[in-house]
This record gives structure tokens, C-alpha cells and sequence, in this order.
């Protein structure tokens, strides 16, 4: 498997890994936020009408978190952040970018008479910047540890290196072979 294909994949399984963290801790931040807002609620009534949604919209929501994950795996890298703070503000930065889809699920979700109106209330944007800071540091920190950084080796021996760290005078260029 190429470096690249792990990396994604350590990616993806650091995001449903924080996914999961996410859609567990949800019933503790309802009651902090006093929101009744559940987003596993949002996506499972998205596609199950009737019946049970919690299997659908908590398979969608860890699906979710293993795409954001290994994007995120690939991207990370070159942000120029220190590594701490690259998950949560990635997260951040998620929860911003969809922030105003709110409006449209309000609007046009098939379950929206069944779920609270987001869109205007601070209480749901303060708890889903909270959900989104959470994935992010659960993430970033899940796959800077799965994904560490390459090391650069450096051949070290005799005729590469000295004491003085400059070097062998051995391997200076000659023009022509090395006198003793």
C-alpha cells in the first residue's frame, strides 16, 4: 500500500474515531447547552422516515467524519499551524463553512417539523462550534499520532561526517585523486 493510501486511511480512521466521540458526548452538551439539537438526529431523519433513525444517522455521521479525516490526513501537513492546533481549528473551520446551511435544513428537511430550528439561535451555533472544536482536537491529535512525520535519515559515517561537523576534508572535490 503506498505511503499516501495509508496516510488517507489513517486519516479515515482517526475521523470515525472522532466521530464517534462526537455522537457520544452529545446527550452531556445538550444539557450544557440546553439545546435539544442532535446531529445524528439531523441525518438519520434525512433518509429514515418513519421508524428508527438513530442506525442510519449515526452510520451517516461516522461516514462524515471518516471523509473530513482523511482529507484532513492529507492536507494537515502543509498548513502552516503549529500541529496542536491544526485539528481543532480545522474543525472550526468546517463548522463556519456549514454554519449557514442551517438555514436550508430549516427550510427544506424532510423531518424539519420534528427538529429545532437552528438557524438563529446562538445556543445551536455555540454547541456546534463546540462539537466541531472537539472532532478537531480528537482528530488532529488521533492522526498526528497515527500518521507521524517522516523522518529525514541522513547516512552518518566516517567520510560524511567529523568531529568538527563539518565534514571529512577526505571529501573535498580534487582535481584529481586524493593525495596522502
Amino acid at each position: 500500500m503506498s505511503s499516501t493510501a495509508t496516510r488517507t486511511l489513517r486519516g479515515a480512521l482517526a475521523g470515525v474515531a472522532a466521530a464517534a466521540v462526537w455522537a457520544v458526548q452529545q446527550p452531556l452538551d445538550r444539557r450544557l447547552f440546553g439545546f435539544p439539537y442532535d446531529d445524528t438526529e439531523l441525518l438519520g431523519r434525512l433518509v429514515v422516515r418513519k421508524g428508527s433513525w438513530q442506525p442510519a444517522g449515526v452510520g451517516l455521521h461516522l461516514a462524515n467524519g471518516a471523509v473530513f479525516g482523511a482529507v484532513y490526513a492529507n492536507v494537515a501537513p502543509s498548513l502552516p499551524l503549529p500541529p496542536a492546533l491544526r485539528g481543532p481549528l480545522a474543525g472550526f473551520a468546517e463548522h463556519l463553512a456549514t454554519w449557514p446551511g442551517a438555514a436550508v435544513v430549516d427550510r427544506v428537511h424532510p423531518a424539519r417539523s420534528d427538529l429545532p430550528r437552528l438557524w438563529g439561535s446562538g445556543r445551536a451555533f455555540a454547541q456546534g462550534a463546540w462539537r466541531h472544536a472537539l472532532f478537531g482536537f480528537v482528530l488532529g491529535e488521533l492522526e498526528r499520532r497515527l500518521n507521524p512525520p517522516e523522518e529525514i535519515v541522513l547516512p552518518v559515517g566516517e567520510t560524511v561526517a567529523s568531529t568538527n561537523g563539518h565534514g571529512s576534508a577526505a571529501n573535498l572535490a580534487t582535481q584529481g585523486p586524493a593525495r596522502p
